[in-house]
Formats: structure tokens, sequence, C-alpha cells
């Protein structure tokens, strides 16, 4: 049997427009302007440029004033909303945001042969026939990107047979690989890193100098103790003097240990387009939107004649008011978008100024200890604005300075307490930890709990895990492997 049931909930709904400008504030720069060209393509009430005439003083902000349950073909349209009123781009030049004379200009993308077409065009030039031809193409193609053949050679024989229906086995195989292996760069084709470092010592110009033969026994014979670093051990296995074993090591540490790179085709060349410019004029901090990949934006001219064509004709044709429907919808779309991308800059601006006001000190000499503690909830509260909101400005945002351009999440760390009582940044903490090991006895590095001893000494009270966390945050191994001759 059926029941009724009544009950009464509370919920929380974002507009259509608050979620636009969510979805625009945690646009990058650098993605801001493909953002807008998809807009463009949509909505054809949305145009690219000035308008050429002067343009009347008005209202920044849109009013969502509609009435959600009439139907639209029954609501009165307001022509004078579209026919008075216009949107002028959103670079708002009267903020000293936009320069002008700033030009577009393309970013070059570097290119390249890829590995893949390299080592293709060295095996054509081997004397093969069709079917060797097959066998080194697969080879070639079973190299990962940094280089190796990880795929195991019974794999590869299983693939042939059933791709190139070719039928072939482990010596054949292999002596085929050999001839990659000769190929450049040195070192590719290998199936660990062992091998990788064999082929690149056995191609050496000198083969016979004791520093590569040391180097070749070191790696052939005691490849487990040198990647643990035990040189007492292949001292005696080897029987080498210190001075040796000194020589053999520094020649294996300068081989590559990726022969491929990492690169699977064409080479990028990755640019990071600053948010913001900072700016120091005599002491004061100014901080300006980097807006030169931002089109100008308009409500179309020719979509508000169509309302002034409407409103000298027959307003009880059918067709016509549904048409007038269509284009007022566009129209409500384009003002949006254009009233979202101002809040935007707003927004970003006004979280920006609070951040260099917080660490102000750091951005007037670039010193990374005079960073202070400051966590999202500090900017939330100083522009009166939710966590989520700072959230978005600091996620994938940067900002240009005099000393580098850097992500705005680098300047958000949790606080380290003092002796004195007071909290210092855990990057200053870092910075310290970074001199301590770059300032160290290699041969007699020092440990995570000496590190402990000597930053508590300097006043910074943090634990043994702390500290290991931060050397793993900076890739700064354990003392073992720092360890050098």
């Amino acid at each position: 049997m059926q029941k009724l049931n009544l009950s009464q909930t509370l919920s929380q709904k974002l507009s259509p427009q608050q979620i636009q400008f969510i979805k625009l504030l945690q646009v990058p720069t650098a993605e801001l302007d493909a953002r807008i060209e998809e807009e463009l393509e949509i909505n054809p009430a949305l145009e690219e440029g000035r308008e050429e005439k002067e343009e009347s003083s008005q209202e920044d902000t849109f009013e969502d004033n509609y009435e959600e349950d009439v139907p639209m073909e029954d609501r009165d349209i307001n022509l004078d909303d579209y026919l008075d009123e216009e949107y002028s781009g959103y670079k708002m030049q009267g903020d000293g945001n936009y320069n002008p004379d700033e030009e577009d200009r393309e970013i070059p993308i570097s290119s390249q042969a890829s590995l893949h077409e390299q080592l293709i065009q060295q095996l054509n030039f081997l004397k093969l026939d069709d079917r060797q031809k097959l066998i080194g193409q697969q080879l070639i193609g079973s190299i990962e990107n940094d280089g190796y053949i990880r795929r195991d050679l019974e794999a590869i024989i299983n693939d042939l047979a059933f791709s190139q229906n070719i039928e072939t086995d482990i010596d054949e195989l292999e002596e085929i690989l050999v001839k990659i292996q000769n190929f450049d760069p040195a070192g590719i084709a290998a199936r660990n890193l062992q091998e990788c470092l064999l082929i690149q010592l056995e191609r050496k110009e000198h083969p016979d100098d004791p520093d590569v033969q040391n180097a070749l026994r070191i790696v052939h014979d005691c490849f487990d103790e040198f990647t643990k670093k035990h040189y007492s051990k292949i001292q005696r296995k080897c029987d080498l003097t210190e001075e040796e074993t000194k020589e053999a090591v520094n020649l294996i540490t300068r081989l590559n240990p990726k022969p491929g790179g990492t690169s699977d085709g064409l080479v990028r060349t990755q640019y990071i387009i600053p948010d913001f410019i900072l700016t120091n004029n005599s002491g004061k901090l100014e901080v300006s939107l980097n807006s030169k990949n931002a089109p100008e934006l308009r409500i179309s001219r020719s979509y508000a004649e169509m309302f002034d064509a409407y409103d000298k004709s027959d307003k009880k044709d059918k067709k016509l008011k549904e048409t007038v429907t269509f284009v007022k919808q566009k129209l409500d779309a384009a003002k949006w978008f254009i009233d979202a991308i101002k809040q935007r800059q707003n927004t970003l601006l006004k979280t920006m100024e609070a951040i260099v006001q917080y660490q102000r000190e750091f951005f007037l000499d670039g010193d990374e200890t005079n960073l202070r503690p400051m966590i999202l909830k500090d900017i939330a509260e100083k522009i009166d604005m939710d966590i989520s909101t700072v959230s978005r400005v600091a996620n994938s945002k940067a900002v240009q300075t005099e000393f580098g351009v850097y992500p705005l999440k680098y300047f958000f760390s949790e606080g380290i307490s003092t002796d004195s009582g007071e909290d210092v940044s855990n990057r200053e903490v870092k910075s310290v930890l970074q001199s301590m090991v770059d300032q160290e006895d290699k041969k007699r590095p020092l440990s995570d709990d000496k590190l402990v001893k000597l930053l508590n000494q300097k006043g910074y009270n943090i634990a043994r895990r702390t500290v290991a966390k931060y050397r793993e945050q900076l890739q700064i191994p354990v003392a073992r492997l720092r360890k050098e001759l």
C-alpha cells in the first residue's frame, strides 16, 4: 500500500551564472583564450573587438531578474535593455591592466625527429633483408620513451608470429638487438640499467684506458655494490685503490641512465604564462593582470538591431516572437559570460593583492627565509571570500616577479614553531635543510638524526619524521646514497 509523506529539506544550489564564474576562475591564462574562442563559436551574440563609437557608461553587473516560472514566450521583453546598453571589452582599460600597444606574438614550438624515426633511419642503413628489417622494426617499436626494452624477448617473438607471421628464435632476435644497441644515442635498446651502462662504456673513444676498464669491471662484477655505494666492498672485490675507484665511479656517474630521454614524438617546449605581473616601484609593489591573450568582447549590434525591427513590427507574429526569444537567450548568455570574465579579473586581482600584502617582505628581496606561514584561510579572511574561491585562484596560476616566475601555491605553507615562540614558514626550514646538505662532508654525510640536532640548535623545533618528509620533498637522498669518495 502506497503512502504519502511530507518532508522538508534545506538545500543550496548554484545558479548557472555562478557555475560559469567558478569554471572561469580556475582556468589559467594559458587556457583562457581557448575558452573564449569556444564561447565565441557557440554564441553568435558574442563578438570580439571594440565598439567603433564612443561607449556610454554602464553598470558592470548584470542582474538576473527573470521570472523562472513564466514561459519564455509569455515574458515581456524589454528592448531597452539591449538597444541602449552596450558591453565593451572586459579588459577594463581604466584599471591599468591593459596596454593597447601590446602585440600578440606566437610562441614558437621546437620540433625534431622522434626517437623512433631516428632509429628507423639508422636501421635502413644496415644491410638487412626484408625479414630482418621487420624484426628490427618490431624491436624498435618495443623501445620505451626512456630508451629501454623492458618487454620480454619471448613476448616479442610471439608478437612477430601473430602480427607479422614471422617465425624466429631468441638467438636471431638477440643478434639483431645487438645491432640496434650500436645505434645512437649510446645505450639505446638496453634491457636494464646495467646493460645500458656497459654499452656506453664499451663505446668509449678509448676503451683500453685503465679508468674505462675499471669502470667496466665495477658495472659488470659489482653493480649491486655500486648502486648501494659500498665503495669499500668494490675496492676489495676488484682490487682497486681508493683513487682508482674514485676515477672509475666518476666516469660511471657521467653516463646517461636514460638514453632515450622522455620524448615520444614531437619535442615541445613548455612555456609558463604568468597570470600576474608584479613590479616594484621604489618599494611600492604593484600587481597587474597579464591579459595579453584575452580579446575584447562585446554584444553583437546586429542582434540588438533585431530587437529594433521587432519593436517596429507586428508583435503578434508568433514566428517572429520565437525568433526574438532565441535572440534574447543568446544575448543573456553573452552578458553573463562578459560579466563572469570581469568578475574573474576582479577576484584574481583582489586575491593576488592580498597575497602580496601578506608576503611583502619576500616580494621586496626574494629571500625565501622571509616567507611567512600562510594558508588559504588567511587570504580568504583577508578578502572576505570563501576558502574554495582562494583555492581556485591559487590552483595552476603563476606570478612574474623580479626574481622569477612562481606558482601561487609556492607562497602557501604551514608554520614551524621556534624557541622564541614565533612561527616560521616550513619553506624557511627547507631552505636551511638544503643548505646543510649542500655544505656537508660528502665522505660522511649527515644522517636525519644529525640534521634534526643541527636544526634544533638553530631554534627550529622539528621532529625526525618531519625532517625525513622535507628531505624527500626536496628530492635529497638518504645519507648512504649521498656518500662520495
